[in-house]
């Protein structure tokens, strides 16, 4: 029997989930007639069959997660297509010990992930890997902050209260992980100030707004459209801007990216932008356009909210966040007035000095407060 395992999928993603198979056990099927479609951190990805014969096995569920070079499916007879296939059969099996060994005592370890340090016995450690609770979760009640059995007791009972833990997969998996990435490479630090947009039309399009003002803001600020190298504490200043532009969906966020937009008229941009939106929704987007932005901007507002710290992820070193647009009562010319006001959140990374960012903010707001 030929063993099909799943290929590399690329962009160094290495798992994906089941999302649909196209055949079952017993179909005939033809080299590169389509076999499976998984769901990846970027897209929904269509594979194709690598053999011409009788499908035997099917090695997964839908929903589940497969690793790269994991088992997809099992051909019997037939050629081989265009596709990448291992004719080799899986083997081996799981020896499990039934010896019980007894811990000596030892010293109370560090926490893993650069977190705080958790102060616990190799028992209680043993104790919650037994009953499958993490210690960074637990809250220690011993004598200098030390986790003790009853924690981990207490911590398994209000575990199993909350339900079943739900694993994140494809792209609220992704997202979790650069969030991460950014809170552990990121030093970032946010500046925040409002624009008063009085002057805009009733029906003015606020994100391609957002966009013509954020490129206001780069040409008066090159530093803030860069990518930033730590482990060669190098950066590179870009002279095209290509944006990221945050797209919230149950699924998870998604960041597309809009090209060169410095050179494209509004009309050009709201086509892009609900092109890119409709295959995010339709999660058939090019993987090529979730990738390679130099200056991210979330539009939160649209959704709710006044101001954030929202998050820079590496390589990029700045996110322009745009909040909720209400009206609020100003000092105009000495009296009291109500004007329509835009809160903007501008977070940067560690290569950007504070007056760079605000003298990219002050560009940003000087380009909004203009009528169209």
């Amino acid at each position: 029997m030929k063993i099909f395992k799943l290929p590399d999928l690329g962009e160094g993603l290495q798992d994906a989930e089941i999302v649909e198979w196209h055949v079952k056990a017993g179909d005939e099927i033809a080299a590169d007639q389509p076999l499976v479609s998984v769901e990846t951190a970027k897209a929904i990805v269509d594979i194709p069959s690598p053999f011409s014969g009788r499908v035997a096995k099917l090695y997964g569920e839908v929903g589940q997660l497969v690793h790269v070079g994991a088992p997809l499916a099992g051909f019997e007879g037939g050629t081989a297509g265009d596709g990448d296939a291992d004719s080799g059969t899986v083997v081996g099996e799981m020896q499990v010990g039934t010896e019980v060994r007894t811990e000596a005592p030892a010293a109370i370890a560090p926490a893993a992930h650069g977190g705080p340090a958790v102060r616990a016995t190799p028992a209680v450690r043993a104790l919650a890997r037994q009953l499958q609770v993490e210690l960074e979760l637990v809250t220690p009640s011993g004598a200098d902050g030390v986790v003790t059995r009853e924690d981990v007791q207490r911590a398994a009972r209000a575990l199993a209260d909350a339900g079943p833990a739900e694993p994140l997969r494809g792209v609220r998996r992704a997202m979790a992980q650069n969030m991460t990435l950014a809170q552990s490479e990121v030093a970032a630090a946010t500046v925040i100030d409002d624009a008063v947009i009085q002057a805009w039309a009733p029906a003015t399009d606020v994100t391609i707004r957002l966009i013509r003002a954020l490129v206001a803001g780069c040409r008066a600020e090159p530093a803030l459209n860069a990518w930033y190298e730590r482990h060669t504490l190098t950066r590179r200043l870009i002279p095209r801007i290509d944006v990221g532009i945050a797209v919230d969906l149950p699924d998870g966020l998604f960041v597309p990216v809009l090209r060169d937009v410095a050179r494209r008229d509004a009309d050009d941009l709201r086509r892009g932008l609900d092109r890119m939106r409709a295959d995010v929704q339709a999660r058939r987007i090019p993987a090529e356009e979730l990738r390679g932005h130099t200056i991210t901007l979330s539009n939160f507002g649209m959704i709710g909210g006044k101001y954030a710290s929202p998050l820079v992820v590496p390589p990029t070193v700045a996110i322009l966040g745009a909040g909720r647009v209400h009206e609020q009562v100003l000092a105009v010319d000495g009296a009291p007035a109500v004007r329509r006001v835009l809160p903007l959140s501008l977070s940067f990374d560690r290569v950007v000095t504070g007056g760079e960012a605000a003298r990219f903010l002050k560009a940003v707001i000087e380009d909004l407060e203009h009528a169209d």
